[in-house]
Parts: structure tokens; C-alpha cells; sequence
């Protein structure tokens, strides 16, 4: 992984970190979750940073979620089965504010970081959803869950089960997202809420993130990993997961038929 696939700089007491592939609309392997989830970590600890951003290069894409190349592996393995997604996690535990500037489509693993973060501002082009059983991928424990927290588990279940895609403002309506503006005024308003924040108490805000944390934690426990052993311990060697996601790089319907 090249270093500048990932930006980071820290401005005005705001640390911005970019996903820097535009040409897979900022889809990431787990070298650059961890990439992300080490910034996150720094930002934390850092006296000159106040607030964190976390948002994409260009205007396509905010994050897709996994680059189903990396996943599908080599030799048609797949990299899910050892992935340990912690940077939902990280972005709870960081002691800072952390808010994602959403600049077109926050798709899985990149919509439920942005419902992680404690703030998610979208611009009006902004697609919002999950493909999880769609692709094959076994999304399980609190990355799921927390989606009830911020929904309802109404909403929550179509949001995972169903795999539909949402705009901005109907993202905004369902209370994924607390503002949405036009591409052009999108940095404007995330400095808004930047500025906001700063003029606050950092100790006061602190002892709220971690309220809402302690809120969290029953959820926390349960991750992706247990989940699968859990419910389909044999999930990555009965071709299932391999169909999704086949499917999804020859751009075809999966055919989860057989595995019914």
C-alpha cells in the first residue's frame, strides 16, 4: 500500500484524514482500515487536534466499503475470512469528535463508518447504503447492531437486510445524517460543525462521547468473527461467499439458491 493512499493532516486543531483511491471510489483493503484506525488512534492523544474528519478524495465516493479484489484474494480465497474490522470500534473509543464528510457514496463498510462517526454530514448527491448479503460478505455483531441505536430496528433491518440504496436526504430523514448541502458548500459546513465543537469543552465532550460509549457496550462485545463461528461456522468453504462475490466483479445477480 502506498502511504498516499491514505492523507492525513492536521489544520486549525482539525485532523482530516482522506481515502485516497478515486478510480475504486475509495474502496479499501484492511492495510488501509488500519491505516485510517492508527490516524484515528493519534488524533485521540493529540493536544493539537480537536476534532477529526474522515472523508474521501473526489466527489464519487466517500468510502464503497472493501475492494472485492483485495477480498476475493489469491487464488480465489477470500481475505473476509481473517478480517478483524475494529475501526468502527476505534472511531467509538476516540476521545474526539469525529465526523464524516460524506462526498457520494458511503457503501458498506464505508456507510457503517459514517453512522459510527458521532457527526455525518452529506452532500446532496450522497448514496447511502449496505450490501453485505448481496456481495457475500458476513457483516455480524456491532457494526450491525449499532444500526438499531441510530434507527430503530425497523429501519435497521431493512437498511442490512434488504441492501436498498437511500439518497442523502432520505438518509437525512431516517436520522443517518445530521445536515446535507450541496457539493460546493459541503467543507463549508463541516467547518461549521468543526468550529462548533472546538469552542466547547474537549473534557465535557469527552465525558459525553464516552456516555454514549457506555451505551454502546453491550453491543461492542459481539464482532464479525463470532458471529460467523456462531451461526455458520463452515460459511468460507461452502462456496457461498465466493458467489457473491464473483458475482459482484463479473457484474451479474449472485445465485445463492443452492445454499438455502
Amino acid at each position: 500500500m502506498s502511504e498516499k493512499e491514505i492523507l492525513h493532516e492536521v489544520k486549525d486543531y482539525v485532523a482530516t484524514i482522506t481515502i485516497n483511491r478515486p478510480k475504486v471510489l475509495n474502496a479499501c483493503t484492511d492495510d488501509h482500515f488500519r491505516e485510517i484506525e492508527r490516524y484515528v488512534k493519534q488524533a485521540g492523544s493529540d493536544p493539537k487536534v480537536g476534532v477529526v474528519v474522515l472523508t474521501g478524495v473526489g466527489e464519487r465516493a466517500f468510502c464503497v466499503g472493501g475492494d472485492m479484489n483485495w477480498e476475493k484474494g489469491s487464488g480465489g480465497k477470500s481475505g473476509l475470512e481473517d478480517q478483524d474490522f475494529t475501526l468502527d470500534r476505534t472511531i467509538a473509543e476516540c476521545a474526539k469528535p469525529v465526523i464524516a464528510r460524506v462526498n457520494g457514496y458511503a457503501i458498506g463498510g464505508g456507510h457503517h463508518i459514517a453512522y459510527f462517526c458521532d457527526f455525518t454530514i452529506a452532500a446532496d448527491h450522497a448514496i447511502f447504503g449496505q450490501n453485505g448479503p448481496r456481495v457475500g460478505s458476513p457483516a455480524g455483531g456491532h457494526i450491525v447492531s449499532h444500526a438499531a441505536n441510530v434507527l430503530g430496528h425497523k429501519r435497521a433491518r431493512e437498511l442490512w437486510m434488504l441492501c436498498r440504496k437511500y439518497t442523502a436526504q432520505q438518509a437525512l430523514a431516517w436520522g443517518l445524517v445530521n445536515s446535507v448541502v450541496p457539493m460546493s458548500k459541503l467543507d463549508e459546513e463541516v467547518r461549521k460543525y468543526a468550529d462548533e465543537l472546538l469552542a466547547l469543552s474537549p473534557t465535557c465532550l469527552k465525558i459525553l462521547k464516552r456516555s454514549f460509549y457506555h451505551h454502546m457496550m453491550p453491543i461492542m462485545d459481539r464482532n464479525m468473527k463470532e458471529l460467523v463461528l456462531e451461526v455458520a461456522p463452515d460459511y468460507f468453504r461452502t462456496g457461498e461467499q465466493q458467489e457473491g462475490a464473483d458475482a459482484f466483479l463479473q457484474k451479474r445477480p449472485p445465485d445463492f439458491n443452492r445454499y438455502r
